[in-house]
């Protein structure tokens, strides 16, 4: 199954880990990525903490839990390599609309941020 399969198929959780310039952490809650044709993922980012990191520190970690028992999917090492803003690729690759989407403090720009995956490894267990 190819990456983008299995994130068209899988349902779960993903949270993004991101750092700023001194090492700082910061993880969030994130929806599965959009998996490009030339192989980068990609995220629609608010302009807030994990896109601030990103401008600051290239490197991120991805880590995405399956619905259900267990503990199976994925852990993606990441490197940012573009970004757009407010482009007509962003708006199409939006997978839903919130109900506070018009509240003020989710006004603001929203970034279609393009990483290549430098390392994929299971949930759990050792990878290589």
């Amino acid at each position: 199954m190819t990456l983008k399969e299995y994130f068209e198929s899988k349902k779960g959780t993903g949270v993004l880990a991101t750092s700023d310039k001194e090492g700082k952490v910061d993880a969030a809650i994130y929806s599965r990525p959009h998996v490009m044709e030339d192989g980068t993922i990609a995220f629609i980012m608010n302009d807030r903490l994990s896109h601030e990191n990103i401008l600051q520190n290239p490197h991120a970690a991805f880590l995405f839990r399956e619905e259900g028992g267990g503990y199976m999917g994925k852990r993606l090492f990441l490197t940012k390599v573009r970004e757009e803003e407010e482009t007509e690729l962003l708006h199409s690759l939006k997978r839903r609309k919130y109900p506070n989407d018009d509240a003020p403090e989710a006004k603001g720009p929203k970034f279609l941020v393009f990483f290549t995956i430098d390392k994929e490894l299971p949930l759990i267990g050792p990878g290589q």
